[in-house]
């Protein structure tokens, strides 16, 4: 998928965003859709995914999709690097599951149909003229993302402050030391920052802890924790968890990091990589358990090979369909999902 913008954050810039749809097609013909959006930062490419995707069909031949619960939990023993990839068959299920009973995805789940949830906007770290342009290009969105981690960065947020009266929510991905953070947030309470999310690398949990305590602007971490194992750890270093799908393996496990946390307090931010209308729905369909929406993946490229949900001035509408309710665009020609695994090719 291309980028409408350069995508820049704290460790790494791109122009494109390479994915995997997976298909599940069962005897009556219904086919069940899934994505995987791998990062490197997590040890995934498409490569890894497809890799996993073959090696899984064995154990998809002749499943249950309704035993999805067994099937999620071996492939996450079989492939624990893997969440992207185990995150498209999590997703294609999930689908598959709707579309037979003939039911949305979130009334499988037992949820509500939730609308008019407010998803941010990301802004990628850029020029100021350029950053400026962006938040200019988003004056429908009410909330902002905006990515920092780098020299000069709270001069850049000021400036944008200027031009636009939207929440901000602040991203550092980790381009932040202890004394840095505590001088920023503070600085940041005046500008109208809602939360910040991960700034330090993983694992520095005693940094976290001294942050807090020097500042009052809640912080929540995304790559510390990818599954719901990771979240005991954080329960008095943090305010808040970033859920995403591809981190953690999809729908099962990201509703046990949400019932995790909410366990020990925490508020949850539901979150994504750079992905097309079909995982971006996926998570929608969760949004009525979770704090914060940041579900944006799908806006930040130009040829979205789906369409899902509608977002509208920031806000989520879930599609009326059954399952996740995806369709592919009409330009988007589907495979047959005839043959065998000689039909796979990787292709990149």
């Amino acid at each position: 998928m291309k980028l409408k913008h350069i995508f820049q954050i704290a460790r790494e810039t791109r122009t494109v965003q390479n994915n995997v749809v997976a298909l599940l097609k069962d005897e009556d013909g219904i086919i069940g859709y899934g994505e995987a959006a791998p990062t490197r930062f997590f040890g995934e490419d498409v490569m890894s995914v497809m890799r996993t995707l073959v090696q899984s069909l064995d154990l998809l031949k002749d499943a249950d999709p309704f035993q999805i619960e067994d099937i999620t939990l071996y492939l996450k023993n079989k492939f624990p690097p893997d969440a992207a990839a185990r995150a498209a068959i999590d997703i294609a299920l999930h689908d598959m599951i709707g579309k037979k009973l003939k039911i949305p995805l979130y009334k499988f789940l037992g949820l509500r149909r939730h609308e008019g949830k407010e998803t941010s906007f990301t802004i990628g770290i850029d020029t100021m003229e350029k950053m400026c342009k962006k938040v200019e290009e988003a004056k429908d969105f009410p909330i902002l993302k905006i990515k920092m981690g780098f020299q000069d960065d709270i001069k850049v947020l000021k400036e944008l402050r200027k031009i636009t009266k939207a929440i901000f929510r602040v991203d550092a991905n980790t381009g932040w030391t202890p004394d840095e953070a505590i001088q920023k947030l503070n600085l940041m309470e005046e500008l109208g920052v809602e939360l910040v999310e991960q700034p330090f690398p993983v694992g520095s949990i005693e940094p976290l802890k001294k942050v807090r305590r020097h500042t009052k602007i809640p912080i929540f971490v995304d790559e510390d924790v990818k599954d719901s194992k990771d979240i005991p750890a954080f329960s008095d270093a943090a305010d808040g968890i970033n859920i995403k799908l591809m981190k953690c393996g999809g729908i099962r496990e990201a509703i046990r990091m949400i019932y995790t946390a909410r366990a020990l307090n925490l508020k949850i931010m539901i979150g994504c990589n750079i992905e097309s209308s079909v995982s971006i729905t996926a998570a929608a369909h969760l949004m009525s358990l979770v704090d914060y929406i940041d579900l944006d993946g799908n806006l930040l490229v130009i040829n979205d090979p789906y369409i899902g949900v509608i977002v509208d001035k920031g806000k989520l509408t879930l599609p009326a369909g059954n399952g996740l309710g995806v369709e592919a665009r009409d330009s988007i020609p589907l495979p047959s999902l005839q043959g065998g695994t000689d039909k796979l090719v990787c292709p990149c």
